[in-house]
């Protein structure tokens, strides 16, 4: 959801081998990293477009200055690029301490912006932390790859996601739900104006094109790579073909979109939309039990798959709170976090915990949780598509904002 995600010759140490601000992050030595963490403030950027979920960042600030003496600010962004242009701002202006940015929720093409252009804290530091004992590496490959990248202990995982789609089944339009993008452009052909996605780069919108891309390209393969630009045009031409299909039979002729997620979520809560998505099988459950969807909403998804990936947080290489930071990413992939955070009441959003990790009052803690009426079992979610190479979402941006941006 998300949602977008972006140092200096650094002298190397024991432990992290990092040096900033006269002291090191140790994630090796937990005791160190509380005892440094006490007193600082944690300024946390992350999207800030759903109450449910700054709610629950909320909730987590709260526990961390309970138990160790931390404040977090969440800095709300309607862009992660907004994060990462500030710490590449700092870095070019030579600010290699004390930056504004300590945490980051980010994935797929801003971290390899960051890893690239070496803004984050390295050596990997997440597997060093204590609660990433009971993270899912086993069954999970995007845990320790996004979009293509590796992690290389970079980024701590936060939740799960899967594209799915869902519906008001109290008001179903006029033929079978749609089992591909395909299918979709057939469907609103006979129920004009009923769908949309919102424009990009919404995350959510520009994920909706990567769906489509993944259905109709000649070689899937080609997406695991980076974008061949001389040969871009040809290759994503059957997106833009399809787009041009189905614009005109979408919400005000596909000449307007909405903002963003919530803002669709909305329109299906009036009776605008009557098929909407979200990268959260869960997400529908939830607006339900926060009486933001009626709950006649039923999830479903496409028999040949839909995308699916690993959030994330990060921290600056030039973080002026980095145990703080560290001490936060550990809590979130608690067993105790994790659990509240996939509860469709607080959030819904997947556990990136392997749960036969857990103790057995955490297991039960789990096994406990009402999922929701519209969400899917695992079995129903269908195969998960690999996301394409960071690459490809800027070139696809590009290039929809060129033939349908503002305007057009």
């Amino acid at each position: 959801m998300l949602g977008k995600f972006w140092r200096c010759a650094l002298v190397a140490t024991v432990g992290l081998g990092m040096v900033s601000n006269a002291h090191s992050a140790d994630p090796g030595n937990w005791d160190s990293v509380k005892a440094a963490a006490r007193g600082q403030t944690v300024f946390f950027n992350a999207w800030g477009g759903s109450q449910n979920i700054n709610e629950y960042i909320a909730w987590a600030g709260s526990e961390l200055k309970a138990r160790y003496g931390v404040t977090v600010e969440h800095v709300k962004l309607d862009d992660t690029a907004n994060a990462v242009a500030t710490v590449v701002a700092e870095k070019t202006a030579g600010k290699d301490e004390n930056g504004r940015v300590d945490l980051i929720w980010i994935n797929g093409e801003n971290f390899a912006s960051m890893k690239r252009q070496k803004l984050l804290l390295s050596p990997g530091w997440a597997d060093k932390m204590p609660n990433w004992a009971f993270v899912d590496v086993e069954n999970k490959p995007t845990i320790t790859v996004d979009f293509t990248i590796p992690t290389d202990g970079m980024e701590s995982p936060w939740g799960g996601a899967k594209l799915v789609f869902f519906h008001d089944s109290a008001r179903q339009g006029t033929g079978a739900l749609p089992d591909s993008v395909k299918d979709l452009v057939t469907w609103t052909a006979a129920n004009k104006g009923r769908f949309s996605y919102p424009a990009p780069p919404d995350f959510i919108g520009s994920t909706f094109l990567k769906q489509a891309l993944s259905e109709v390209i000649e070689d899937p393969a080609d997406l695991l790579k980076p974008v061949n630009t001389d040969e871009f045009q040809r290759t994503s031409q059957p997106l833009f073909e399809l787009l041009d299909a189905l614009h005109p039979n979408m919400w005000r002729g596909g000449r307007a979109f909405p903002k963003n997620y919530p803002a669709m979520g909305q329109m299906l809560a009036d009776g605008e939309l009557d098929i909407i998505f979200a990268f959260n099988p869960a997400e529908a459950s939830s607006a339900i039990a926060q009486n933001r969807l009626p709950d006649t909403v039923r999830s479903f998804t496409f028999s040949g798959g839909t995308l699916g990936n690993t959030h994330f947080v990060a921290i600056p290489y030039n973080a002026t709170s980095k145990e703080g930071a560290l001490l936060l990413a550990n809590f979130l992939i608690s067993p105790e976090a994790q659990a509240r955070k996939q509860d469709p009441n607080i959030w819904g959003d997947p556990t990136v915990l392997n749960v036969a990790k857990l103790n057995d009052d955490d297991k039960a803690n789990f096994a406990a949780l009402d999922l929701g009426i519209a969400t899917l079992k695992p079995e129903e979610l269908g195969p998960m598509l690999p996301e394409p190479h960071p690459s490809w979402m800027t070139a696809i941006e590009k290039e929809w904002v060129r033939r349908y941006g503002a305007g057009n």
